[in-house]
């Protein structure tokens, strides 16, 4: 998942360095340095582009902070800042993340996979309307139904900002992009449809026309229950799958063609021991017969030990288990 390699030594040190954290997501070659730290130490198939969801936001003129060990902070959204956003501007503006792109490809093995990534439009717009992270996006919401027309606004600037930025990423030496739709959990079936599946489609379709065929994979987290329409409505190449879905009804809903990725629960490393590998080997053999990448089911937690994740990597690629 993209927080890379937040929990090794070695990052830590990199990110020392610098005073902030986006100050590390735009100095190429630091970003470079820690995409590609984790692929020193395992036996991984891709390398996934250091950089975070809220560099959008700040690209389009809106403030963004994060406070240390309590997340991300942003500027109030209000209706001038929000119309004198622009889109087109995006990539201009994160010259400095596509450079890294393009760095990170130069150095990595030609065999090895470099995954760029945005996040949605519904997750990035909750994070701009509440001003930080929140457990129910309840002033996203709220925001959605009572301003219809101004949160419209804001999805439309968010959609073509991604389809500006992922076709970047892609042109620049990205094999495949990732959109993280980290806080579908909370919507209704109908703000699903509007807010999630929609926007991507229009992404999908919008990358496709810059980049034909471009493989994009969706993360619709927490949102089990919508990932049939979710596969099949928005067109994406392949679905990640959080760990609190249940594989078996997974297979159930999804179109055969669509593959997926997932999802170990990250905790279950941080456990590590027999448990560890015994879900890793029940979701290898409940994924089989589709198209599948063995990933966690949400972000690597920083307090992971390194050896646990050498275990599962070692696991996962040979059925070998142990430390």
């Amino acid at each position: 998942m993209r927080q890379a390699g937040r929990y090794l030594p070695e990052y830590r040190e990199v990110r020392a360095t610098v005073d902030t954290f986006l100050d590390l997501c735009f100095t190429p070659e630091k970003a470079i340095e820690v995409t590609l730290q984790p692929l020193r130490r395992f036996d991984l198939d891709a390398a996934i582009l250091f950089s975070d969801i809220l560099v959008v936001p700040h690209a389009l003129g809106q403030k963004v902070w994060f406070e240390s060990g309590e997340g991300p902070r942003l500027e109030e959204l209000t209706d001038d800042l929000l119309d004198r956003m622009q889109p087109h501007l995006v990539v201009e503006k994160l010259a400095k993340v596509v450079e890294t792109v393009t760095g990170i490809r130069g150095q990595l093995a030609e065999e090895k996979t470099l995954i760029g990534f945005c996040g949605a439009p519904w997750t990035v717009a909750t994070y701009m309307i509440g001003g930080r992270g929140s457990a129910d996006q309840a002033a996203a919401r709220l925001y959605a139904l009572k301003k219809p027309e101004r949160f419209a606004r804001l999805i439309d600037v968010l959609v073509d900002a991604s389809i500006a930025y992922l076709v970047a990423q892609l042109k620049a030496g990205a094999d495949v992009v990732q959109v993280f739709e980290s806080w579908a959990a909370n919507l209704d079936e109908r703000s699903f449809e509007t807010h999630v599946i929609g926007p991507m489609r229009r992404i999908v379709e919008g990358v496709r026309r810059e980049v034909p065929d471009a493989p994009v994979i969706g993360f619709p987290r927490g949102a089990p229950g919508m990932i049939g329409r979710y596969a099949r409505e928005t067109g994406v190449s392949m679905i990640g799958v959080d760990y609190g879905t249940p594989v078996g009804f997974a297979n159930s809903v999804l179109p055969e063609e669509i593959g997926v990725q997932g999802n170990l629960d990250p905790l279950r490393i941080v456990a590590g021991g027999a448990q560890m590998f015994d879900e890793a080997e029940r979701i290898i053999d409940g994924w089989r017969g589709r198209p599948h990448v063995f990933n966690l089911g949400h972000g690597i937690v920083p307090d992971t030990p390194v050896e646990h994740v050498a275990g599962l990597v070692r696991f996962v690629k040979t059925g070998q288990r142990g430390s």
